[in-house]
Order: structure tokens, then sequence, then C-alpha cells
């Protein structure tokens, strides 16, 4: 890491809030509060909780942990959907022609735009929420795997025939390591948008959660309580993109010696 990008790394994000501390002290804007309070309001509804309960209260129990569990669950069920009809329509040009401008126009429509749809399908919960993550979430990885697992370099898949690996081995050892990189990369991408979509579809349909919270607050006019569900989810995404860049870095490591060789 170069001296520059260390300075900004470690400097730039407490300079950053105490800029908005001074500016928004000084303008004392209704609307917009300084950190020292969003951070106090932050750890009042969330994480003032018992040690035995990790300072969990009883508002992150009822907001944030569903919350991360409806991410987690529609993330999941998203990406290995997309994972599994990527590759298939990778592998498959007849099928592909057949399905991908169905694809395209699936992946064309706002995910925003079906909320009323999911609702009026599977109504105010939790059902609601995952359908709205997994059609959001599913299209980057499902384009991402069609486009690896469509362009294997030929001679991979020609040294798994003369080696006569079975159809089964071919994919599990040939097509979908060689296909990983774009795979991952379209996972990557599903991880904010996942973050997003929790939070839209907890906005429009839910009666707990992050987004409820944050709703609840507005129409309270509590707005510390507002840009403290703001600030929790900046950090949630940072934790999230953090720790799927280490679990890519473990699974891909392969894949960057190669690269990093030639």
């Amino acid at each position: 890491m170069s001296v520059v990008r260390r300075i900004a790394w470690y400097w730039m994000p407490p300079l950053a809030v105490l800029a908005w501390e001074f500016v928004t002290r000084s303008v004392r804007a209704t609307y917009f509060p300084p950190p020292s309070q969003i951070v106090v309001r932050l750890h009042e509804m969330w994480f003032s909780g018992p040690v035995a309960r990790a300072f969990l209260t009883d508002e992150a129990l009822a907001d944030v942990l569903p919350s991360l569990a409806r991410l987690f669950a529609g993330w999941a069920m998203a990406c290995v959907a997309g994972v599994l009809i990527g590759v298939a329509l990778g592998r498959s040009s007849w099928l592909s022609g057949l399905v991908e401008p169905l694809l395209h126009f699936g992946r064309s429509v706002p995910p925003a735009a079906l909320l009323p749809v999911f609702l009026v399908l599977f109504k105010i919960g939790t059902p609601m929420e995952l359908a709205s993550i997994v059609y959001g979430v599913i299209w980057p990885v499902l384009i991402n795997s069609m486009d690896g697992a469509r362009h294997v370099d030929r001679q991979y898949i020609e040294t798994g025939v003369v080696y006569q690996l079975s159809a089964w081995h071919r994919l599990t050892r040939v097509i979908l390591p060689a296909a990983a990189p774009k795979i991952f990369a379209g996972l990557r991408l599903s991880v904010s948008l996942a973050l997003i979509m929790m939070i839209i579809s907890e906005l429009v349909g839910s009666s707990e959660g992050i987004g409820h919270r944050m709703l609840e607050a507005q129409s309270q006019f509590d707005i510390p309580a507002m840009w403290a569900g703001i600030v929790l989810l900046g950090l949630l995404g940072i934790v999230l993109n953090a720790a799927f860049l280490g679990v890519e870095r473990a699974m891909l490591g392969w894949h960057t010696r190669a690269r990093t060789t030639d």
C-alpha cells in the first residue's frame, strides 16, 4: 500500500467525520444532526443491551436480527438459483437462445417497480421481502454465471473429454472452476444489491426490521434515529463487503496466484 493510500485509508474517515460534526453544529440544520448525536442514538437503540446478549437491545433483536436473517436468506436463494440457471444457460446454446430474451427483459424491469405486485401476491411480511430480495439480487449472479460458463476455454473441455471425465466431473472440476472468477464477480455485486432490496422491501411492506424502524423514526420526527439507521446500513455494507472479499480471496487464491505469475 502506497503512502498516499495509507494516509487516505487511516485519516480521511476521521477527518470527514470531524468536518461533518463541525459543519452540522455550525449550521444547526434540523434534518442533519451531528455525528455525535447519531452515534449516541445508535447506541441507545441497538447496542446498549446486557453483555450476555452481546450488548444487543430488545430493539436490535426485533429489528436488526430479522433484517439480517432476511438479507442472508434472500441472498443465498438468489445466488444458488442464479448460479444453477446461469451455468445451465451458458453451457446450452439452444436453451440460452430460447430464454435469454426473457432474461434481458426481466433484468431491465427495476425491482422496486414490482413491489406492488409482490405485495398483492405475498401480502406484507417475510415472503414478500424475500421475493423482493431474490428478484433484485439474482440478475448479476445469473448473467455473470452464464457468461463465465459460456466462455470456458475449449481446451479445458477437450482435456476433460480426453481423460474420459464424466459430465458431472467436467462440470465440477473444469467448468465451475474456470467460470468461478466471473461467478464471484456477480456474487460480489449481489451483496450490495441484497442490502438495498432488504431496506426497500422493509420500507414498503414490513412491520419490523431496520427499514421499518427508519420509517417509524421519520414519521415521529426522530431525525437522529433515522440517521442512526442510515449509519448502521453503511457499516453493515462495509462489513459484508470485507467478509465477502475475504471469502473470495480464500476461494480464488489459485486464480490470483496464476494471474500474478502470468
